[in-house]
């Protein structure tokens, strides 16, 4: 796009005030939001239909642009274009900004004005990106708060509930895209959510959810490991279920993907170079500050099925879960050889040193110093009529529930004591919710976390294992 006919033909958002007719905006863009219906006042029993986007067309200015109208028009026009893509607004109507209302919902912008678009006199064109000066694709490498005005993941951990609820900026580099998960509300809504994992210097793991499409679409385009992001905007929140903060996109959030900031190279070149040596890996048991609702695991699998699900998962971030009526065939719990119980860290979850009894993951830095309590962690090994998984991991409060008794109390068994124990569950058939991937690491190249384990009722074991479905 040569600058004359940019000058000559377009407006720059920096010059938008109310009441402008006819006119013709080129900007970049930056956000955008879910189509969302509403009951229409004016015809009871019909829904008017409504979305937003927000366009930049120079590092210190961008706008927010709303469309309303009937739900083929609105879908159709936000289906047009994504986050990232240059658009062309004809005719839109500017309004002046209801700055508090609208600023509690939408993205915070310079401008005291707004666009509104309408089926009957605007349009939306989607520039191709060689008819685009370069300047205005760059744009979208720019976060819109200032490059230093964030939190980063350790800032969030060590604030803990006093950020609860609180709108922040984040900076931190992605550790892995979860799959999508899709459901219906009650009152017969789709919805969607997706689960981004964190990480920065200080931090091993933290949690983003999107609940959004527009969101999951953006996630699902960065590269676990070599991404960094600055979300501008994001609820911090505390999980009482995980016991830590965690982030959540709401409908103000703008993210930039990549930031062209010295703050951001630097946490670039930190991803890099710990891209290979990291030891804070996807494989360690993190799935101890995930508790994972069974009822919506059902896929019932034999030992050979889950290799081969597991074989065809290869190379996807997520991990695959289900169900397995088995013989728990190896229980080490009464050889004294055998590691039953560990130290972990109180901040992370993770096991620690016992020489030092530190976590080299959360005290690198000695004003922040993690307790460590005491935890199950076990290998055991289940066998059905179709094989064998060896070294499953058994930890934690799963461990604790299969075993039906607490680490203290198991430590005050005699030898005796614990091998009776064991005869209880061994070659007894089990009801076994597992969750497993594919990893190069692990014994057999899978490793397979049990989530639940009980003694199976026998008839259900037996119409599950003579009616399995092929997963």
């Amino acid at each position: 796009m040569a600058d004359s006919f940019a000058s000559k033909t377009f407006t720059a958002l920096s010059a938008l005030h109310p009441n402008m007719a006819n006119l013709k905006i080129i900007g970049i863009v930056i956000g955008k939001t879910d189509v969302k219906g509403f009951p229409d006042r004016k015809n009871i029993g019909s829904e008017r239909y409504t979305f937003s986007f927000t366009i930049r067309d120079t590092p210190t200015h961008f706008v927010n642009a709303t469309s309303w109208g009937n739900e083929h028009y609105i879908r159709s026009l936000s289906d047009s274009f994504r986050v990232g893509e240059c658009v062309i607004i004809e005719n839109p109507l500017i309004q002046r900004k209801e700055l508090e209302r609208e600023e509690k919902f939408s993205p915070a912008t310079p401008s005291n004005c707004k666009l509104l678009l309408s089926e009957n006199h605007s349009t939306v064109k989607v520039c191709s990106s060689y008819e685009v000066d370069t300047k205005l694709l760059s744009l979208i490498h720019l976060p819109v708060k200032e490059s230093c005005d964030y939190y980063s993941l350790g800032d969030i951990v060590a604030n803990g509930h006093s950020l609860d609820g609180r709108i922040i900026n984040v900076l931190a580099a992605v550790r892995s895209v979860g799959e999508p998960k899709y459901f219906t509300t009650s009152d017969r809504r789709k919805g969607q959510r997706c689960e981004v994992k964190l990480y920065d210097e200080m931090e091993s793991s933290f949690a983003m959810i999107c609940w959004d499409n527009e969101s999951i679409l953006l996630a699902q385009s960065w590269m676990p490991r070599e991404t960094v992001i600055f979300a501008s905007d994001v609820r911090i929140s505390f999980d009482k279920f995980r016991n830590c903060m965690t982030a959540t996109v709401i409908s103000k959030t703008i993210i930039t993907t990549n930031p062209d900031t010295p703050e951001a190279n630097i946490l670039l070149n930190f991803i890099r170079e710990n891209k290979e040596t990291n030891p804070l890996d996807d494989e360690i048991d993190s799935y101890l500050k995930e508790p994972i609702n069974l009822n919506t695991i059902v896929d019932v699998y034999t030992v050979e099925q889950l290799k081969v699900k597991a074989l065809k998962n290869e190379g996807k971030a997520d991990p695959l879960y289900g169900i397995l009526y088995a013989y728990i065939s190896t229980l080490n719990i009464d050889d004294e050889t055998t590691k039953v119980v560990r130290n972990r860290c109180s901040g992370c979850g993770y096991i620690v040193n016992e020489a030092s009894s530190t976590c080299t993951t959360c005290n690198k830095d000695s004003s922040k110093f993690r307790s460590v309590f005491l935890s199950f962690d076990m290998l055991i090994d289940l066998t059905d009529h179709t094989g064998t998984l060896h070294s499953c991991s058994l930890t934690g409060s799963v461990a604790e529930e299969t075993l039906g008794c607490t680490v203290n109390e198991f430590l005050a068994m005699t030898d005796a004591q614990k091998t009776a124990l064991k005869w209880q569950f061994l070659l007894e058939r089990s009801k076994i919710y597992l969750k497993f991937f594919l990893s190069h690491r692990a014994r057999g190249g899978l490793r397979i976390s049990v989530l639940s384990c009980k003694l199976a009722d026998p008839i259900e074991a037996s119409r599950n294992l003579s009616g399995q479905r092929n997963i």
